[in-house]
């Protein structure tokens, strides 16, 4: 497991909490290393296994102000009989206000020297792949996640629906979804989806980072048209709009026009999806996913290239 920074500054958002995490395991225990809950003083989220182990977590939890590491035998004294021990990490949220990708590394008992110990595995980390044990010396030390990329898809028809389907499991992604009415979008939506809704979607474009990929498939032509026009004046990762070869031409047409070049124009993909697996909206999205997830991966491989070179 990893660290999701993302989803820790939005638990920030609600509050301060402490994160309880399973730092090592020796026998039988209830959960495996790197299970972790969250403890507010009137909630808690994720769960390290329940019973006793857990609600004393939790109350130990919620009188901690600062990092420290609890070992625990799971025997009688638990009301457990798993016949193994855990080392839990308690760690207040103000702890996880920076977070770069890679190898996490800190301590648990106030120790400001980090032990050669710990230095030769994040080394062995990054250098030769191979993952560390969570807990060394008194470090705990954990992967830190990649920003999520994101992706725009703009329209909630059937084949915004269908894509979001499609991609919303998939993990370091996450999904902004723009239309012009609240009923257009399911009832419930994929917890890294966000619906967006404007009366001109258009409008929403200066939201979107220019990082950002785009998939541009909504009810109106215009609305199409006016999404290219300011996308490629804002500018994108990628962008991918649904349509004919007829379609894609007069709209090359008018995007001259207005200003853009054949080169900036180009960027956008038009048709988007494999026209041999048919015209249903699973059968786009799927196609469509397909090219997404192989322009994610190679854009993945290639910053990691980047940064290996960086630390080298």
């Amino acid at each position: 497991m990893s660290i999701d920074p993302g989803a820790l500054a939005r638990a920030r958002s609600r509050g301060p909490f402490v994160r309880v995490v399973v730092a090592e395991v020796r026998g039988s225990a209830p959960r495996e290393p790197g299970a972790a809950m969250l403890v507010w003083p009137d909630r808690i989220e994720g769960t390290i296994g329940g019973g006793r182990l857990e609600y004393e977590a939790i109350a130990r939890a919620r009188a901690t102000h600062a990092p420290r590491l609890e070992r625990i035998a799971l025997g009688p004294a638990m009301g457990q009989c798993c016949g193994g021990a855990v080392a839990l990490a308690y760690e207040p949220s103000a702890g996880f206000a920076a977070l770069d990708p890679g190898w996490h590394a800190r301590p648990l008992d106030g120790g400001a020297q980090m032990p050669m110990s710990v230095r030769r595995a994040l080394a062995r980390a990054r250098d030769r792949g191979e993952r560390p044990a969570m807990l060394i010396d008194g470090w705990l030390i954990e992967e830190v996640a990649r920003t999520p990329d994101e992706l725009w898809i703009w329209g909630a028809g059937h084949v915004g629906r269908a894509l979001v389907d499609v991609l919303s499991p998939l993990p370091d992604l996450r999904i902004c979804w723009a239309d012009t009415d609240a009923a257009r979008f399911p009832e419930s939506l994929p917890d890294p989806v966000t619906p967006l809704i404007a009366e001109n979607p258009a409008d929403l474009v200066s939201l979107a980072p220019v990082t950002a990929r785009h998939l541009i498939l909504t009810y109106s032509h215009a609305l199409d048209l006016e999404l290219c026009h300011r996308l490629l004046t804002r500018g994108f990762a990628a962008c991918g709009l649904i349509g004919s070869a007829t379609k894609w031409a007069r709209f090359r047409h008018r995007l001259r026009d207005l200003g853009h070049t054949d080169a900036q124009i180009l960027r956008i993909a038009c048709p988007i999806g494999d026209p041999t697996l048919g015209k249903a909206p699973q059968a786009i999205a799927i196609s469509v996913g397909a090219a997404l997830l192989r322009d994610l991966c190679a854009s993945r491989a290639d910053q990691a290239a980047a940064r290996e070179e960086r630390t080298a």
